[in-house]
């Protein structure tokens, strides 16, 4: 493993300033009920935590120093690890939900990462120049955004030519008891947003917007790497 893969580990280990929940629990595989929920819901174990995120981060590259939007930010629990390793980019995170991003802002502040502007927002109308950034980063979003194709469009929109898109969410039909905890918990409970991309839709959608895309699964996650 890799210097900065270890020290993102090792973040998670003790997730910070006493605000962690069960959401960020679940989403790290880092606490005994997020652990509980994530195996029943969505497959995945400590190995398969690991393999999911380490490909959904990958298209960032070390000593980074350009300039990234991360949309949605949530909580920060992802990500704020890897921005640790990141001083000299320019990084902004967005967030419909005011109440999330002042998580992600405090754990930001708790791991005293300074060179980060967070922004409240809508992804379907991001507040930003075309071609503003190097790199959009999304970590299970699109499946909650209630218009996707216009959050597709913006976010290719705020990219550089040359830039990369990467990330990764729920796509349908891969895993029955995914499905089955999207359909009859998650969508009721209104985290997540039907219609949803299958595997074959959304290498289709990517491969009709970007000149290169590398695309995988982990169980139900839909994992990318898109070059504009």
């Amino acid at each position: 493993m890799s210097d900065r893969k270890q020290q993102i580990q090792d973040s998670y280990k003790n997730l910070g300033g006493g605000f962690a929940g069960f959401y960020d629990g679940l989403v790290s595989y880092s606490t005994t009920a997020g652990k509980i929920a994530n195996k029943i819901m969505w497959g995945f174990d400590d190995f398969t935590t690991s393999q999911w995120l380490n490909s959904a981060l990958s298209g960032i590259p070390e000593n980074f120093s350009g300039k990234l939007l991360e949309v949605p930010v949530g909580t920060g629990v992802l990500t704020m690890p890897l921005y640790q390793t990141l001083p000299d980019a320019e990084i902004t995170c967005l967030d419909y939900s005011a109440d999330m991003m002042e998580n992600a802002r405090k754990r930001a502040e708790y791991m005293n990462i300074k060179n980060i502007d967070f922004r409240q927002g809508d992804a379907g109308a991001l507040p930003f120049p075309d071609e503003s950034f190097d790199i959009v980063l999304s970590l299970n979003g699109f499946h909650a955004f209630p218009d996707k194709d216009a959050a597709f469009k913006e976010t290719y929109r705020v990219l550089k030519k040359g830039g990369i898109f990467c990330g990764c969410f729920y796509i349908q039909g891969e895993k029955k008891r995914t499905d089955f905890a999207v359909k009859h918990l998650l969508v009721p409970n209104h985290s997540f947003t039907p219609p949803f991309e299958t595997s074959d839709s959304l290498k289709e959608r990517l491969g009709n917007m970007y000149r290169a895309v590398k695309f995988r699964t982990v169980y139900a996650e839909g994992i990318f790497k898109c070059k504009k």
